[in-house]
């Protein structure tokens, strides 16, 4: 197994799972929409500012429009998945998104590359009741209403399209495609909330003034996600897409860690016995 691809797999869980954490939190006080506006926007001058100082060659159009199409679905899963971590505990919603996230790269990896290694596989197998057991116990699930695990199921279909529109962007080219990504983000969203102004979709979730510490964490959030980004772009050019869709699917581990460490949200034993699955999941996926 390629080892910056596992690495860049792992970062990218990573990058995810604090950003979705602050998101997530940050969708408590602000609508959503704008938090996600807010982030992409951060994104995209990042990688920008990126481009030009590691001097990425300009790409090609084909690669601008992978990353256009990118962008699109990237911003379809993030709004759908801060709605739901507004709207209910951040350990539980992230985890049910990861799962359906990985059914379209993960068919198209088996079409595109074959079947993998024994323990790749077994890895894989290995990882996706980690993802469910770092979620939630069977009685949170039945608690969660239908509008939340159909944003659920929005936000890891967006996701999936995501990681599918990205692998075809050439070899070398990161920080370009993913610009274009925000951009056509942003775009979008803008022409959006233009279309409905003056309604709920930009209103505030909470009750009184906003603290201007929310705005930090909505940079920390942008921040986060385009490190995601990046780190999963650069793991599909060094290895398989369903490898990197995988490792990148663990990041519920790092949002649930956070929000058990910083808003006191408890861990149950599942959760525990997820972190631990996905530890052995890692290891024989990188075996």
């Amino acid at each position: 197994m390629n080892v910056l691809s596992v690495f860049f797999g792992l970062a990218s869980a990573a990058c995810w799972g604090a950003g979705d954490f602050c998101g997530g939190f940050a969708s408590k006080r602000l609508s959503s929409f704008v938090v996600v506006l807010a982030a992409q926007i951060v994104g995209g001058g990042l990688f920008v500012m990126l481009a030009l100082a590691t001097d990425e060659a300009w790409t090609t159009g084909t690669d601008l429009a992978y990353g256009a199409g990118a962008g699109l679905c990237g911003m379809l899963g993030l709004l759908a998945l801060y709605s739901g971590l507004a709207a209910g505990r951040m350990s539980v919603f992230a985890p049910l998104a990861a799962i359906v996230s990985l059914v379209p790269p993960a068919l198209v990896g088996l079409i595109s590359d074959g079947v993998p290694a024994l323990t790749t596989t077994l890895g894989f197998l290995l990882a996706v009741p980690a993802v469910w057991l770092l979620s939630i116990s069977g009685s949170q699930l039945e608690r969660m209403k239908p509008t939340e695990l159909r944003l659920a199921m929005i936000a890891g279909l967006g996701f999936g399209l995501f990681f599918l529109c990205i692998d075809r962007v050439s070899v070398g080219a990161v920080f370009w495609p993913l610009a274009s990504a925000r951009v056509a983000a942003i775009l979008a969203l803008t022409l959006f909330l233009l279309a409905r102004s003056g309604t709920s979709a930009t209103a505030d979730q909470g009750t009184g003034p906003v603290p201007r510490t929310i705005y930090g964490v909505i940079a920390l959030s942008g921040t986060f996600d385009a490190g995601g980004n990046a780190f999963f772009t650069m793991a599909t050019q060094s290895g398989r897409l369903d490898v990197a869709a995988v490792l990148s699917s663990l990041y519920p581990a790092a949002t649930a860690l956070l929000a058990w460490g910083l808003l006191k949200e408890r861990l149950s034993k599942s959760q525990v016995g997820g972190m631990l699955a996905a530890l052995l999941a890692l290891v024989l996926i990188a075996a």
